[in-house]
């Protein structure tokens, strides 16, 4: 039997509740298939560490963080107590950019018993990629002067090798899909970046004439999710354009609080990160009414990284069994409570 070595990062707020409920399903679906079990090591990482440190995560976390096979990350941020430039810059990107995870991906479906707030959804099944490791959250740039003269400055960075590497990850994942690959792009207000993403768009869709292919506009693309999303596929953006897309993908589902994402090293030289897309949620941390099903779709994201389809396929499906037999937390108009959630996921598995 194989065991996977976790780095397991619950953070703060909700993701110290959600993040347990997903490890007791993964826990059971590796005990139901019996070809592989999980070994958890936590990590108290996160704002609370920060306030009792000055740091979100010690000097050395990195090289710890290399020890593991993947990391299972709940939620970072607490901004009454700690500026969200360096909750983020200190946990979460600095584990991105330390781990080589250049790729993001986050599905948005319609879900078996979840009502869409969009009138006729029609069964939208929809994986954005998303450049992870600069456009334009590069972290160059600066401020100078003050007052009225006051300049701020933040330069997009966009390399070949990056653009590249997310584009083709998006056409094979599109193999395995319905074969349509849309390139968000805003080449007609960015005279560079833009241009030149659309450029190596051209470039990488020779290699796959198998694919259909598609090129948007972001603002025309952020409608058609609303419109039409049962039009895309697979859909790769810079790293901006797709973090806002997929924000909006979770609210198409009906909850932003059940969206997954995962953070790939594709090379699989570092370890992967899978984190859901809803974050800390302060305003309901400790309350036990948080919504897990966006922890335990992101562990999902994580077998399948691992290998095991099946077993994923098997989480995504209680899940919805879950749902549609009416358990639903107060994000999806329900009265279940997160235990509720996770009994019957556990049940249905």
């Amino acid at each position: 039997m194989h065991t996977y070595k976790i780095a397991v990062i619950p953070g703060d707020g909700i993701g110290k509740e959600v993040v347990p409920a997903a490890i007791e399903v993964l826990d059971k679906i590796a005990e139901l298939d019996g070809g592989f079990q999980f070994e958890w090591t936590y990590f108290p990482w996160g704002c609370d560490y920060y306030l009792e440190h000055g740091e979100m995560m010690p000097e050395d976390g990195i090289e710890i963080l290399k020890q593991y096979d993947q990391i299972f990350l709940g939620a970072v941020g607490m901004p009454d107590l700690v500026p969200d430039h360096i909750s983020l810059w200190g946990l979460l990107i600095k584990i991105r950019r330390g781990m080589k995870q250049s790729i993001n991906v986050r599905p948005a479906k319609l879900l078996a018993g979840l009502e869409s707030p969009l009138k006729n959804p029609q069964n939208f099944d929809i994986t954005v990629v998303r450049e992870n490791s600069e456009g334009e959250y590069s972290d160059s740039g600066g401020r100078i002067h003050q007052g009225v003269d006051e300049i701020a400055i933040q330069n997009a960075v966009f390399t070949r090798k990056g653009t590249e590497r997310a584009m083709r990850y998006a056409f094979e994942l599109a193999k395995n899909s319905r074969n349509h690959v849309t390139s968000a792009t805003k080449s007609n207000g960015l005279t560079y970046s833009m241009p030149f993403w659309d450029e190596v768009f051209e470039n990488v869709k020779k290699d796959f004439p198998e694919i259909n292919t598609a090129v948007n506009h972001i603002d025309a693309l952020a409608a058609f999710f609303v419109m039409k999303p049962q039009a895309f596929d697979v859909i790769v953006a810079s790293n901006l354009f797709g973090d806002i897309l997929t924000d909006l993908g979770g609210a198409i589902m009906g909850s932003i609080g059940i969206a997954p994402a995962a953070n790939l090293n594709i090379e699989r030289e570092y370890p992967s990160m899978f984190e859901p897309v809803h974050g800390s949620a302060p305003d309901i941390a400790g309350q036990g009414i948080a919504n897990p099903i966006g922890q335990i779709w992101t562990g999902k994201m994580m077998l399948d990284f691992l290998g095991h389809h099946e077993a994923g396929a098997r989480v995504l499906k209680a899940i919805e069994e879950t749902l549609s037999s009416g358990i639903k937390t107060g994000d999806l108009g329900g009265t279940s409570t997160l235990l509720d959630v996770k009994n019957a996921i556990l049940s249905h598995l």
